[in-house]
């Protein structure tokens, strides 16, 4: 595999005067993708039916004339102004019923069929124009769905939409009150037109119906998505992506990745770290410009996996942002340093965001590799750095990680709705893990509850709301040493507490008798050290005690090659548990200096330095915000 760099560019946004040199200078900075488009309707489409082609036609050639690869993007995160004038109730809503209106982006209903019908018509002409054209490489589909909290809306089409997908899942309106046990508080409904949005109750509304709307607003996303991969398929054999964003779990992008031929997502190791990242004060403070030294490899292992191995970044941050709580400088070095922490990891290409700030609208305090004034920004310099050195290096082949850790979105959706305390978060306690397997220098696969457990050494799977009988066997009979708890198989399909008691795991006697939330400053310290902080449950059976509270309570247990934890252990508990399952399967651990990491390719091992100063590994002095690199034979 080849490792590229690009950029996002805004042809639209600049005299036509200055796009042959803007052209030139990406290639002199080693550029090889630019993405275009994905938000210029109004452009495209002024009004109904007058298309205004030529501004495109010519970027296409300019671009293209230079050496370099456009990715085209569909413009429908951006639906002009006359759309909404046209279809005022395609707007989507908000928890409360208030509409989300005109004057950002993102100011649609994934259900409205109008909308869509729109959708169709802009991406169909847009790929008729230019689905063959010889500067055509890629194709992104609309932008960051998810972003700003809009992959649910609370709208009349979404209701209506709802109720008949509730009416294809359950067939009878008899078998849902079933399912959802609305025999509870007198909730049962005589006909599915009778059912509302799980909004606007007078306390909260059946978790079961919560849950099912969250499953239908993903189906939703992904139909979108889906009606826009059809068309271009039809029209054009360029691959066909999206941009997933960061800390994005509103739809399942597992299955929007299935549509599409490759995946990216959106990388800003600062903008996320004091809202995203979940990493308290200190670590904040500690990381302040250089990022948190798990969140970003998260999802660049997350998103390997929707994207079936292949994936980019498509917008990595190239200096400070607007859009934070605070939006500090970069350390120098840390563009490149995030650069190549994503090609360890696997990415084809990463593109930098943007091109040249803009001095008007929302992002004007967005940098950019170059300033307003077209100079140089230092983002630009790194860009050339980085190209410079993947010159020098052969191309890279992905090697299987000895670690597989299972994400599924579906468990995401089901603490959202059932959380137990406040802040207690799937995606929170999936990165705990993954930063505990990290900071054992292990490399790791994220995989999704469906995918091939053949061939690890240890397989992580936590907090699964959700265990079908089939992941239960393949988990039990997979070979690897396995860890699964707190909340695992807690819930059935229809969100009720199943019996036998969970997890009813094959071959492991346990079962989870109670369950509390725990205050955050009330821990239970384990013997031994460490503890189980914010969430605990009671179990019992005749399983090993692996760890127990300084009183004897059982925190985690073993049957065979399955462990279970029955709390959300600290950074400590979790590191001795690594540690135990790492000796049991033969996995060797690295001693990992305090924010240093290790990532694996077929042929290459990194060292990721993301301190501000340098770092003595076993590799040999790391300096400030840099990394090294070893060849494996």
């Amino acid at each position: 595999m080849r490792r590229t760099l690009g950029t996002c560019y805004y042809p639209e946004h600049w005299p036509r005067e200055i796009w042959e040199e803007d052209a030139r200078r990406m290639v002199e900075a080693g550029l090889t993708w630019v993405r275009i488009g994905e938000f210029a309707w109004s452009r495209l489409e002024p009004a109904p039916g007058r298309f205004e082609w030529d501004w495109l036609d010519t970027a296409m050639h300019v671009l293209g004339q230079a050496g370099l690869k456009v990715v085209l993007g569909t413009p429908t995160a951006t639906p002009p102004r006359w759309v909404v004038d046209k279809h005022p109730d395609m707007l989507a809503r908000d928890v409360e019923g208030r509409p989300r209106g005109y004057g950002s982006r993102r100011h649609y209903c994934f259900s409205h069929e109008g909308y869509l019908a729109e959708c169709r018509r802009i991406v169909t002409a847009l790929a008729d124009r230019y689905g063959h054209h010889p500067h055509l490489a890629a194709w992104q589909t609309d932008n960051e769905y998810g972003c700003h909290d809009t992959a649910v809306s609370y709208s009349e089409a979404a209701r209506d939409a709802f109720r008949d997908w509730l009416a294809q899942r359950y067939q009878s309106v008899e078998a849902l009150n079933r399912a959802w046990g609305n025999v509870f508080w007198s909730m049962d409904y005589d006909s599915f037109d009778q059912i509302e949005l799980p909004n606007l109750t007078v306390t909260e509304p059946n978790p079961a119906h919560s849950l099912a709307f969250r499953r239908f607003s993903s189906d939703q996303v992904a139909r979108f998505n889906r009606v826009q991969v059809e068309i271009i398929r039809a029209r054009s054999k360029a691959p066909i992506s999206h941009n997933y964003m960061g800390r994005e779990t509103g739809f399942d992008h597992y299955k929007v990745g299935e549509d599409l031929d490759f995946v990216t997502w959106d990388s800003y190791p600062l903008g996320f770290l004091e809202d995203r990242v979940g990493a308290d004060a200190q670590t904040q403070r500690r990381y302040a410009r250089q990022g948190e030294p798990d969140f970003q490899a998260f999802h660049h292992d997350l998103y390997r996996a929707t994207g079936r191995g292949r994936w980019w970044v498509m917008e990595q941050q190239p200096g400070p942002v607007n859009w934070a709580p605070h939006n500090p400088s970069p350390l120098p070095g840390m563009v490149r340093f995030w650069t190549w922490e994503a090609f360890a990891h696997g990415a084809e290409a990463v593109c930098y965001f943007r091109w040249r700030q803009a001095p008007f609208a929302q992002e004007q305090l967005h940098t950019g590799m170059l300033r307003p004034d077209s100079a140089e920004a230092p983002a630009y310099g790194e860009a050339q750095q980085v190209a410079r050195e993947l010159s020098a290096r052969p191309e890279v082949t992905a090697a299987r990680a000895p670690v597989a850790l299972i994400f599924d979105f579906d468990a995401a959706w089901a603490w959202e709705v059932q959380p137990h305390g406040a802040g207690l978060s799937y995606f929170d306690l999936v990165l705990d893990h993954y930063r505990a397997l990290r900071r054992a220098g292990l490399s790791i696969d994220i995989l999704p509850p469906e995918g091939d457990l053949s061939g690890y050494a240890m397989v992580l799977a936590p907090g699964l709301n959700r265990m079908p009988e089939e992941l239960k066997a393949r988990l039990s009979g997979c070979g690897a040493e396995v860890l699964i708890g707190p909340r695992s198989g807690a819930r059935d399909g229809e969100f009720s507490i199943p019996v036998p008691l969970p997890p009813a795991m094959p071959g492991l006697d346990l079962r989870v008798t109670r369950v509390e939330s725990l205050r955050p400053d009330m821990p239970l310290p384990l013997e031994g050290g460490g503890g189980a902080t914010r969430y605990l449950e009671e179990i019992e059976g005749g399983a090993e005690v692996v760890l127990a509270s300084e009183a004897g309570q059982p925190v985690a247990m073993r049957g065979g090659r399955v462990l279970y934890m029955g709390g959300w252990g600290d950074a400590a508990a979790l590191d001795r548990l690594v540690a135990g399952m790492a000796a049991r399967a033969g996995v060797a651990l690295r001693d990992m200096p305090e924010g240093v990491r290790c990532r694996e390719t077929a042929t290459e091992r990194f060292w990721f330095n993301h301190n501000a100063e340098a770092v003595e590994a076993e590799v040999g002095v790391i300096g400030p915000a840099d990394f090294l690199v070893e060849e494996l034979g």
